[in-house]
């Protein structure tokens, strides 16, 4: 680090960085906690598409035990046709938003599957738009974790470094100007007796 220069060019340059960092925490504060709020929220909604298909497997179970011992090929009676995403800007933070979903159901003959295909087919479409959702919420919460963590370190850097090392160099250079212009005081003081001095020898 370049070393401080005593005097009231920099005092005034030290100061007006001093203004500008306490104006930045504010904003950076701001900024901290609605991540937090949209944290809080896509942690909540992950849960909620985690606990939609858990309970949708659990309804398989108890709707559909004849699944487990079928010979049927059932592998092909759900495909995502597409997929309608966009994103949103949140505190300069980009967050994927999944506003449509477009699952194609096979044709099939109800003659020749079981009627319990039916209720299968729906199944296994409500699931594949939930994993669909989750691995969304899942992208958010990383971003947003990361914007966090930035942000954090940002606002820390300012509260604890930069704002404390500012303050510390403006009370220097006051104790310096300080010292500078009472020792000025002190010798135009005893250059003024020995001038007197002079005077009356």
């Amino acid at each position: 680090m370049a070393k401080l220069a005593l005097n009231k060019s920099t005092l005034n340059h030290e100061q007006q960085r001093l203004k500008s960092f306490r104006q930045f925490v504010p904003a950076l504060d701001l900024k901290r906690k609605q991540i937090l709020a949209a944290r809080l929220k896509a942690k909540h909604r992950l849960a909620d598409v985690q606990q939609q298909i858990l309970d949708i497997e659990a309804q398989v179970r108890v709707q559909l035990p004849m699944l487990a011992g079928t010979t049927l090929a059932l592998g092909d009676l759900v495909k995502l046709k597409g997929v309608e995403q966009r994103t949103e800007n949140l505190v300069g933070i980009e967050l994927p938003v999944i506003d449509h979903i477009e699952i194609d159901r096979a044709e099939y003959s109800r003659l020749a599957l079981p009627q319990w295909v039916d209720v299968l087919v729906e199944h296994l479409a409500s699931v594949m738009a939930l994993k669909l959702e989750l691995r969304n919420q899942e992208v958010r919460l990383q971003r947003l974790e990361a914007g966090l963590q930035k942000t954090t370190q940002r606002l820390n850097l300012f509260d604890k470094v930069l704002i404390p090392q500012t303050e510390r160099n403006i009370r220097c250079i006051r104790i310096a100007l300080s010292d500078a212009e009472r020792a000025g005081v002190v010798r135009a003081k005893i250059a003024k007796s020995k001038r007197a001095r002079m005077a009356v020898q």
